[in-house]
């Protein structure tokens, strides 16, 4: 894998993504299932604009991924992304 490519592709979006803690905390949310803005903003005592913000920042991170349905707008994680960060750390302790 060229991890040259990915780290270029938004590494860093993400990794900067990662450091927020409620950020960390909507992933753990979505890790169970697809949630709406609505039901993210349920779970965090702050206004619905900063979740909205949040999220932004993720899909634009590629974490996350939004799907309309309807009215709704259904948020996933994007696990592709997830696994390639993953793969890049672990090959950093093969490497030694």
């Amino acid at each position: 894998m060229n991890w040259k490519v990915i780290i270029k592709m938004g590494f860093q979006e993400s990794f900067k993504a990662l450091s927020d803690p409620t950020r960390r905390q909507i992933i753990e949310l979505l890790k169970k299932q697809k949630m709406t803005a609505g039901e993210i903003v349920e779970q965090f005592q702050m206004t619905g604009a900063s979740i909205s913000h949040h999220l932004s920042i993720m899909k634009n991170a590629g974490l996350v991924t939004d799907d309309k349905q309807g009215k709704y707008i259904y948020y996933e994680l994007n696990l592709s992304v997830l696994e390639e960060i993953l793969a890049w750390l672990a090959s950093l302790k093969e490497e030694k």
